[in-house]
């Protein structure tokens, strides 16, 4: 039989097996990664024949994610995947046939290449993955750290990784089990009956979950996975794939740049950086010895997810604390949960361990919410002492009768009781069987992710999100030990505009919250998938992490919800202008004099409408149109904010009052509070104006005030604050 290690051996001795200087037109991004792989069916979906990942960052190759029965460049948020592939072929080869698939990285370009012909090539910002004692080599799933379970199933005969960009005929040139020329950075030929780096850089292997070597191939099936790396604690890594690798951290705290981007916005919270924040959802919120304190997810430089922490006196004006609820300090990355108070007063927290399988709870060590205990885990119980099988995912936790209850998300969640935080029994799902489903217009197993439970006036809120529809709440009672709500209410109307929200209790009894915004999503959404998103994504035109202005929930004996921005915004407002007793003829527009800006706060007070429809145009051009619509009318059911259309009718006779709210591209309208919704607008620098129009009938404005609104931010430091 070929001795392939022999071949190789005698190789290195000619060669001397240092890699040759890189051409002064090689991109440090550029590489190649190789696999020649059998698929055991067309049909799987995600699963990588080899990946090289560092931290939460990685490019593989991988099948059918995004495309049934297509080959793709898997990366990290698809930041280099082809968003379109209709055009790329199926796979068809059946479970016998060997494929060399390949995936070529060259300066700003990708191509991806099956037996050595292309399939595709496309633009993309290539980065670097191989010059780190970090890199990880992954078989089987897409990246360590992913959230769902897929995995290749098949055989992967020989694998290469090369610190170059190769030619299409040094493609084909390849030879499968031979030494390869040239020289790559890694290979591996899955010979004999150890895995082995023929190169020697990953010295270090774990086949886990039933990964085996047989007949000179790597065999996958099930959850079967490869992990190669230059430590072995990295490795190791295979036996936690729900875990990001580790990496060290060095302590960041987020800051506005000098010169932010002219898009940035103004007087909302939103993440600066360093790192990203995605998904960025608001999470332990607390008013604690004199401040109010947020926390919110964001992707730290080396990886994985964080909660970054900011705090305030007027929930306004924020400054940023050092991030230290970190992977390396909890041992999992950070996913959503919220914050409470122990019956002794302590702060608290619950939360999901980012690919750790279960809910955590940590507890304040200091007044600044600085220094935190580490994690302790939810272990769940049944009433006869059992481990409870019940899922683990985005938790909520609050005291009612003097005991501490808890809930886990997702469809159906169930509910849990402790008088101690430390035992917990379950209690079985949170809804009543009684539940009204078809008046609320959902069903049990919609999906209640992000909760947050908490009394509101004489009832309970269950504030939280399906992924599908957005944030929504319940509002209810407990019957029995159980939730039994009778009112089923959204709070978004398009994409993930409001989304993950989060609450707390203000000083004097006020229940606030804010919601997670995500102008990226929408963008790309609206533009549909065959445009490139690149720059969408870019932080210089869009913000990752931004938050909604707070907003106040109350429940008065009328028993409708109010919602409304909170009074602490007024201390924004300066260069007030004031126009009253306006009419607007029916088929007109009037343009409002000396009332213009993109940082500014709007109140629009119309009487009761008898025209067909009125309202306003924010973010237009010097005629009043081409703007962003604001719109009601007689006898309306909705309220038109730009591309969505929120319920809202007014009472007969009732006048109008909208509170907007205009921050560059992101506008948030309250209607005489009791709606409120976010929307986008990408605008031109020079359209700035407001505009007045009615159709159907003449309209009177009894006043528009118009104020611009200060920064929150200061160069590199918040705005002072009071």
């Amino acid at each position: 039989m070929y001795n392939k290690t022999t071949a190789f051996l005698l190789l290195l001795a000619a060669a001397v097996w240092c890699a040759p200087a890189a051409p002064a037109d090689q991109a440090a991004t550029d590489k190649t990664l190789v696999a020649w792989v059998t698929l055991d069916n067309l049909t799987q979906r995600g699963g990588s024949a080899l990946t090289v990942q560092v931290a939460e960052e990685f490019d593989a190759i991988v099948f059918g994610e995004r495309a049934p029965g297509k080959w793709m460049a898997g990366s990290h948020a698809f930041q280099r995947t082809e968003s379109n592939q209709e055009k790329n072929a199926a796979e068809t080869a059946d479970a016998q046939t060997l494929v060399q698939m390949a995936v070529v990285y060259r300066g700003d370009r990708i191509a991806i290449y099956r037996d050595g012909q292309q399939v595709t090539e496309y633009a993309a910002t290539n980065i670097e993955l191989l010059d780190s004692e970090e890199s990880i080599v992954v078989f089987g799933t897409r990246h360590l750290g992913q959230r769902d379970n897929s995995r290749l199933a098949g055989t992967i005969d020989d694998a290469r990784i090369y610190a170059r960009a190769l030619t299409p005929d040094q493609l084909n040139a390849l030879r499968l089990n031979q030494p390869p020329d040239p020289e790559p950075y890694a290979w591996w030929d899955f010979e004999g009956d150890k895995v082995v780096d023929r190169v020697g850089r990953f010295k270090h292997s774990k086949l886990a979950a039933g990964a085996k070597l047989a007949g000179g191939r790597l065999v996958l099936a099930g959850d079967a996975l490869l992990v190669c790396a230059r430590t072995e604690a990295l490795a190791n890594r295979a036996e936690q794939p729900g875990a990001l690798p580790p990496t060290p951290y060095v302590e960041e705290t987020p800051a506005m740049p000098l010169s932010p981007p002219t898009t940035w916005l103004t007087y909302h919270l939103a993440h600066p950086g360093p790192g990203g924040a995605v998904p960025g959802d608001p999470n332990p919120a607390f008013y604690y010895k004199g401040r109010y304190h947020l926390h919110y997810v964001c992707n730290l430089k080396s990886g994985g997810c964080a909660y970054a922490h900011v705090s305030s006196t007027d929930m306004v004006r924020w400054r940023w604390h050092p991030t230290r609820l970190v992977p390396q300090f909890t041992g999992h990355g950070m996913f959503s949960g919220t914050g409470f108070f122990t019956k002794e007063g302590r702060p608290a927290m619950i939360y999901h361990g980012q690919g750790s399988g279960r809910n955590w709870l940590m507890f304040a060590v200091d007044d600044h919410l600085d220094q935190w205990t580490q994690p302790v885990p939810v272990t769940v119980k049944t009433p006869a002492g059992e481990a409870a099988p019940m899922r683990h995912w985005d938790p909520d936790c609050w005291v009612m009768d003097g005991a501490y209850y808890a809930v886990s998300g997702g469809a159906n969640p169930p509910l849990m009781k402790s008088p101690d935080l430390k035992n917990w029994v379950h209690l079985g799902p949170l809804f009543h069987p009684d539940t009204p489903w078809d008046k609320l217009g959902v069903s049990r197993e919609t999906d209640v992710s992000c909760p947050n439970m908490f009394p509101l006036g004489d009832r309970w809120m269950l504030l939280c999100i399906c992924h599908g529809l957005g944030a929504r709440y319940y509002l209810g009672d407990f019957n029995d030990g159980q939730y039994l709500p009778d009112r089923h209410v959204l709070l978004n109307w398009a994409r993930w505009d409001c989304f993950a929200p989060e609450s707390l209790l203000t000083p004097d009894g006020r229940r606030v919250m804010w919601a997670w915004c995500t102008p990226w999503v929408n963008n790309m959404q609206r533009a549909g998938r065959a445009r490139n998103f690149d720059h969408l994504l870019n932080p210089a035109v869009f913000q990752q992490g931004i938050q909604s202005l707070p907003r106040e929930l109350s429940l008065p004996e009328d028993g409708v919800v109010r919602i409304r921005p909170v009074r602490e915004l007024d201390a924004l407002r300066y260069d007030e202008k004031r126009e009253t007793e306006i009419t607007v003829r029916g088929d007109t527009v009037r343009l409002l004099d000396g009332i213009a800006g993109d940082a500014m706060e709007l109140e629009v007070v119309i009487a009761a409408p008898t025209a067909e429809q009125l309202g306003i145009h924010v973010l237009c051009d010097e005629q009043g149109e081409h703007g962003f619509p604001i719109a009601s009318g007689a006898g309306k059911m909705t309220l038109k904010v730009g591309y969505v259309e929120p319920p809202f009718a007014l009472d007969e006779g009732e006048d109008l009052t909208l509170r907007i709210f205009i921050d560059k591209s992101m506008i948030e309208v309250f209607a005489n509070d009791r709606q409120a919704a976010v929307a986008w607008h990408e605008y031109r620098p020079e359209h700035l104006h407001v505009s007045l129009f009615a159709k159907g009938g003449d309209v009177k404005f009894r006043r528009v005030t118009a104020w611009r609104m200060k920064t929150i931010y200061e160069g590199r430091s918040v705005f002072a604050e009071p």
